[in-house]
């Protein structure tokens, strides 16, 4: 890796780890030079604004290890349910990078940014639907192959399942416990034996 490219993932790194624990809004481009120890030239050269800067944390950051975390796992499972409920116990429970009293980073942009720019907008809906779409075709799979009930209705499913988990992540930030995501825990895995 050139200089150059380390300079700019260090500041995209460091940048999502501020924003990540302060919010986008109130983290300074200031704070992120400060952070990165770079000069205020070195980071405009990487980024007219701090917008661009944010756009890059999510399609350069954010969306690879979406992909490697959400979308992954589901591309060898037999049983659908049993993916989406590992994935669930592992990124509530297990995942040491993802803090509790910091909610989810992809809720966080969407909360804050989503409303105000289109182009924000645009990212954070790519992973949501990336991550929507997997899990569609993966319960239909399952469907096929006489796990789940016929009738279930997989679109119904991976919309409950993507919004209970940004809704707990932000419960579990407001508690700033692990407690609200194991009674989560608990009632997906009652609805999913009613899906079987």
């Amino acid at each position: 890796m050139k200089k150059s490219e380390a300079t700019r993932l260090n500041i995209l790194q460091k940048a999502f780890e501020l924003i990540y624990v302060n919010g986008y809004q109130t983290t300074s481009v200031d704070e992120i030079i400060a952070t990165t120890q770079v000069t205020k030239g070195a980071f405009y050269y990487h980024f007219k604004t701090k917008d661009e800067m944010g756009l890059a944390i999510i399609n350069e950051l954010m969306i690879p290890s979406f992909k490697n975390t959400f979308i992954e796992p589901f591309q060898s499972v037999v049983n659908p349910l049993d993916a989406i409920y590992n994935l669930m116990y592992s990124l509530l429970i297990e995942n040491e990078n993802l803090k509790v009293e910091y909610g989810c980073p992809a809720s966080n942009f969407t909360q804050e940014m989503a409303p105000w720019n289109i182009e924000f907008t645009k990212a954070l809906n790519l992973l949501s639907q990336q991550w929507e779409s997997t899990m569609i075709e993966s319960i239909e799979k399952g469907k096929e192959n006489s796990i789940l009930k016929a009738y279930v209705n997989a679109k119904e499913v991976a919309v409950f399942v993507l919004s209970g988990y940004w809704g707990v992540r932000n419960l579990g930030k407001l508690e700033n416990s692990k407690g609200v995501y194991l009674v989560y825990l608990k009632g997906l895995k009652s609805y999913f034996d009613t899906l079987k």
